[in-house]
Order: structure tokens, then sequence, then C-alpha cells
């Protein structure tokens, strides 16, 4: 019998790449999203059959409702789940106004909070549940204060659930990017950073980013599959960085 994974954030960007992982691999997968039509784009490219889409947004308690029934209609459990939900905004951690300020957090953490509620009593017993978090979970950016502590939080989290469902060997388990090629390197003005004078100066001039170069989507999804995997099974509450070695610089 093939094994199932909910991709949330699967209809762009590193969700993407995880649910085509996924599918490539032999299991039935659903891929959420806010976008319709990058949902429907994402849902026809993966390999084999039995997948889905749910249109979704996580700050909607209907949404997330749509998407329980959904996974409860068509899978009934799932083996594991994958949270790459992600919005990035520059927004001041004083002035910027406070609701705009805290949208990574209703999105990011409370949202993915709530999807977890959701799910979790549909994971198997010794089933997966990877959070895609962030380099700033334990780094700072100017402008990333709400970004930072949302990634921050759900790595927490991630840890408080490793801890609280052990008794059923679920693996809870986070993977911490740095700089990846994907629709959010592309920033409010239209210019993608890591095309950047910036990102070539500091990153790859300068020796900061080891490789010299950002990552691969692909190169996640590869993690967030070794995490879903038999080789991964005494991995819990830990954070893998991929990050080309960018956080062992200075």
């Amino acid at each position: 019998m093939k094994k199932k994974i909910v991709v949330l954030g699967g209809s762009s960007g590193i969700g993407k790449a995880t649910a085509e992982r996924f599918a490539n691999e032999g299991w039935r997968v659903i891929v959420t999203g806010s976008n319709a039509k990058k949902c429907a784009d994402a849902l026809e490219i993966l390999k084999g059959e039995g997948h889905f889409a749910c249109v979704s947004n996580v700050r909607q308690d209907a949404d997330i409702e749509k998407l329980r029934l959904l996974v409860e209609k068509e899978f009934g459990e799932i083996d594991a789940f994958v949270n790459s939900i992600g919005i990035s905004e520059n927004v001041s951690a004083v002035d910027a106004d406070f609701s705009a300020w805290d949208n990574s957090l209703q999105t990011m953490l409370y949202g993915a909070v709530k999807v977890c509620r959701a799910l979790i009593p549909m994971l198997k017993n010794g089933g997966r549940i990877i959070h895609i978090t962030s380099i700033h979970y334990e780094r700072v950016a100017s402008g990333s204060s709400s970004y930072g502590m949302a990634k921050a939080a759900i790595t927490q989290y991630t840890r408080s659930l490793a801890v609280e469902l052990a008794s059923r060997n679920i693996l809870a388990n986070t993977i911490a990017p740095g700089f990846i090629a994907t629709p959010m390197s592309v920033k409010s003005d239209g210019k993608d950073e890591l095309d950047s004078e910036w990102f070539y100066e500091n990153y790859v001039k300068n020796d900061h980013l080891p490789l010299k170069r950002a990552g691969k989507p692909e190169e996640v999804a590869g993690v967030a599959w070794f995490l879903a995997s038999p080789d991964a099974s005494y991995m819990t509450g830990s954070v893998l960085t991929v990050d080309g070695g960018l956080t062992i610089t200075f």
C-alpha cells in the first residue's frame, strides 16, 4: 500500500519540490497552497496517481477544516506531513503597523500550529512531522524580526511535538534552509536578491557562503525525504541546516 503525505505550501518553492520528490518515490500526495492555479499546476506535474490539491489559507479556520476533511475522506490516515508554509515580508520591529508585523506569526506560527492540531490525529504511529524553518530561527537580519520569531517559535514547537508524541513513535524534526532559489527570493520590487550585487559581494566574492551559490529547492526536498525515511528512525527534535555552509562563517 502506498504511503501518504500532506505537503503544506506544496504549490511553490521548497514545498513544491518536496511534493514532487515524494510522488517520484511512489507516495500519494496532498498539496496545499493559497493560490488555486498554483495548486492545480503543482498537482498536474506529480508523477503517479491518487494525488490531490487543496486550496487552503491557514489563517482561515474554515480552510483548515476543509483540508482535514479531505485528508480524512481520501487518505484516512497519513504517514507524514511537511509544513513548508512561508511568507517573506520586510517590516520594522518598532515602526511597522502591528497587523503587518504580526502577519508572519499569524501565518507561519499560529496557522501551522492549527494545521498540526488538525492533522496529527490522522498521523500514523511511527509517522513523521517535518517543518521547514530557516536559519533565521537563530540569525537576525534587519526587517526580519517577525519572520525570525515565527521561525524560532515553530522550531521550538517542533521540539515540543517531538517530546509529546514520542510515545506514539512520531518523529518531529525541522529543516533550516539558507539562501534557496525560490519565488520568495524575488522581493516586492520584482528583483531577485540572488541576482543582486549585494548577494554576490557578500556571499560569493567575500566567501561568506562557502559553496558560493544559492541552494536548489530539490536539495532541501532531499533532506525532507531523508527525515521521512527509515534511515532517520533515531532522529527527533533535531534541526538540519541546509545552507551551503553560510552559518559556519563570520
